[in-house]
């Protein structure tokens, strides 16, 4: 089995992440549940470029059409609301919706680079109040700049022990060392695979043990044959987590990794009937 902690739908600038696209994509390379964030909820699209009013959308409309996808695809999409950082955040509005749907939704994301702020930032506590309220945990992008590193977010976890947060790239195309010792020091702080090399993934489980890792893709940023190719053609880093990790780690740490750790952290329970 394999479990996806960290794909996207939406439509922004270039790209179009479609559903269908999305589940096309599962079913070829075998992964059986993604849990999906939409990308519309993006307010910064480069460090010093705010999203275009025009393209720009509220958290609730955001939140309301991922939950719709969902609501299409109940035994293969769980939904990550994608919370906007950047704006008072609606927690009044949120709470009910999520009150509503909580059989779909299995966690929160928030974006600190793409809404430019920091997550031990006292403007994301609201995110957090609301996390706790629902046991929901809170999936960070993490790198690019300095708001968005994993020490930030640990900051966050170790304010916030009642909370999971799972460091998403593990500061992105930085060696992961960083992250990774970070994530080793608080039980409520875990790291996921998005563009992470197999090493990093190997070093991870040495580090703070198969349990604190997720596997993650980002699916299908890069097309639909995202698991498979990058923009330029090559060959995907996903590609080794499907074969040549195997190898690299035992039997018990490559299913906590790729599904048993989401299954458990995310309280994922649609394979139980």
């Amino acid at each position: 089995m394999i479990i996806d902690s960290h794909a996207h739908i939406g439509n922004l600038l270039v790209l179009n992440l479609s559903v269908r696209k999305l589940l096309w994509s599962m079913k070829r390379y075998g992964v059986d549940f993604s849990l999906i964030s939409s990308i519309e909820s993006t307010e910064y699209y480069k460090k010093d470029k705010r999203l275009p009013w025009p393209l720009r959308k509220s958290t609730m409309q955001v939140c309301r059409k991922t939950v719709r996808a969902v609501k299409r695809h109940p035994r293969q999409l769980g939904a990550l609301l994608w919370i906007q950082l950047g704006k008072p955040i609606p927690y009044a509005r949120l709470y009910r919706f999520i009150e509503k749907n909580r059989r779909y939704i299995y966690g929160i994301k928030i974006h600190p680079y793409r809404s430019q702020v920091a997550p031990d930032d006292p403007r994301v506590e609201p995110v957090y109040q609301l996390a706790q309220a629902f046991h929901l945990p809170v999936a960070a992008h993490t790198g690019d700049m300095e708001v968005a590193m994993t020490r930030r977010l640990y900051n966050a976890a170790k304010a916030h022990p009642d909370v999971r947060f799972v460091a998403v790239h593990m500061d992105l195309e930085s060696g992961n060392q960083e992250a990774i010792h970070l994530i080793a020091q608080l039980p409520n702080l875990y790291g996921d695979t998005t563009w992470v090399p197999l090493q990093s993934a190997v070093d991870a489980v040495k580090a703070c043990g198969s349990d604190k890792l997720l596997f993650g893709t980002d699916n299908p940023i890069d097309g639909k044959t995202h698991l498979e190719f990058n923009r330029a053609g090559q060959r995907s880093l996903y590609q080794d987590y499907f074969t040549a990790f195997k190898d690299m780690v035992s039997a018990a740490d490559y299913e906590n990794i790729m599904y048993k750790n989401a299954e458990k952290l995310f309280q994922i329970k649609v394979f139980d009937n």
